[in-house]
């Protein structure tokens, strides 16, 4: 199976958080599973920073690749061809960072990793 974290799914790993469901953990540790960290979390945590709004004990451009390389997460870029998916979807969810993490789950066949209940109302695959 091919992981997209969400955000929230990202620190949650990183900082070892007992808000992970068995499920998630089970999914995220199977090493038959490819896990993704979007650049649109890597933005969306670097916004979040930048205003004071997410404390990290690093700076995002060291702590994101840190963390993604000790829980060994690809990194996924955001295209063209994401973005452009943005007008297929409907709208019960107004978080763009959210949105857009729906447009590239779908556009890559991706499993989103999520306790989110308003991502889960979105045409896209879910696990927690």
């Amino acid at each position: 199976m091919k992981l997209l974290l969400d955000t929230c799914t990202f620190l949650w790993l990183a900082e070892g958080s007992e808000a992970l469901s068995p499920k998630a953990i089970n999914a995220f540790t199977n090493p038959k599973n490819e896990v993704y960290l979007s650049a649109i979390s890597a933005w969306e945590i670097s916004v979040k920073y930048r205003l004071g709004k997410l404390p990290l004990p690093l700076s995002p451009d060291q702590f994101i690749p840190k963390e993604r390389s000790r829980h060994l997460i690809t990194p996924l870029d955001l295209s063209e061809q994401d973005t452009l998916h943005l007008c297929k979807l409907p709208t019960p969810h107004k978080d763009p960072f959210d949105r857009m993490l729906v447009c590239q789950a779908i556009e890559h066949s991706l499993t989103i990793l999520t306790p989110d209940p308003l991502i889960t109302q979105y045409p896209v695959r879910h696990l927690w």
